[in-house]
């Protein structure tokens, strides 16, 4: 059974051949279990950096804090008044912002060739993609999740109850999980991390503050009107407004179920041709 030499022993051909070619393989992980593994392992990472998550905690409360008390008596009359429409908003852009990181955190991987080793698994090939939003989904629930509870510790209060408040945020985290396709792009586009976020600036400042998050589009000239009325953030914004308030709009929510799933479709198709070509 064994073959002599002159170091001894060694084990016989027939078992070696036993031991690293087994009759039996292991099962392919489905894409669910695949993808589920890439976003457990986008939360060690925050585990292990925890610094990570500042800009899912003390951000959302700054900003809350500052815009209310700031701006809250000159544009509504009082802090208390303001709050109630403009937690909302703030809410989305806080998620909005921090959906930027996504596309970041891929674009260290690549340079860290991170991504040359996942390419080489028997895997299904986006899993590594929507392991990466998934990961990043429990980021956008803390945010949202801080800004609502320091809002009621404030004075906020949904009409909606718990069922508009829950609804409100399923519904934003449906659209920067989609939005978030985007920048997994630009993170296989751009050469680094810090042009990835420079991008993702020049997108998405214009966005959040030309919007109805803010201040009433009524007040504003005509022409501004015309594209704070059409942008996306608007139209979530208020989705999340009519949601939290008890009164759905059905059409608004409609329009970011639909974009999603283009954004989704378009970006995810575009990232996934990027990235097998990469």
């Amino acid at each position: 059974m064994t073959a002599t030499t002159e170091a001894g022993t060694a084990p016989a051909t027939d078992t070696l051949a036993a031991v690293l070619a087994p009759t039996t393989r292991p099962p392919r992980p489905s894409a669910w279990s695949a993808s589920m593994t890439f976003g457990w392992r986008a939360m060690l990472k925050i585990k292990h950096v925890p610094e990570q998550l500042f800009d899912v905690t003390a951000f959302p409360i700054m900003m809350t804090l500052m815009f209310t008390y700031l701006f809250g008596g000159a544009l509504a009359g009082s802090p208390t008044e303001y709050l109630q429409f403009v937690l909302p908003g703030i809410m989305v852009t806080s998620v909005v912002m921090i959906t930027m990181y996504t596309g970041v955190e891929v674009n260290k991987d690549i340079e860290k060739g991170v991504f040359d080793r996942f390419r080489t698994l028997p895997i299904w090939r986006p899993s590594t993609m929507v392991g990466y939003l998934l990961g990043d989904m429990l980021r956008y629930l803390m945010a949202s999740t801080v800004i609502l509870l320091v809002g009621l510790v404030m004075g906020f209060r949904p009409q909606g109850g718990v069922v508009g408040a829950v609804g409100a945020i399923a519904l934003l985290l449906v659209f920067s999980f989609a939005f978030s396709w985007v920048w997994t792009m630009f993170g296989l586009l751009m050469r680094s991390e810090k042009s990835v976020m420079g991008v993702s600036m020049l997108v998405l400042m214009p966005l959040t503050f030309l919007s109805n998050v803010y201040v009433d589009p009524s007040t504003m000239p005509g022409w501004l009107q015309a594209f704070v009325n059409a942008s996306p953030i608007s139209r979530l914004v208020s989705s999340v407004r009519s949601l939290m308030a008890g009164t759905p709009d059905a059409g608004e929510i409609t329009w970011v179920l639909v974009s999603s799933a283009v954004l989704v479709v378009v970006f995810g198709t575009l990232t996934m041709r990027l990235y097998n070509r990469k």
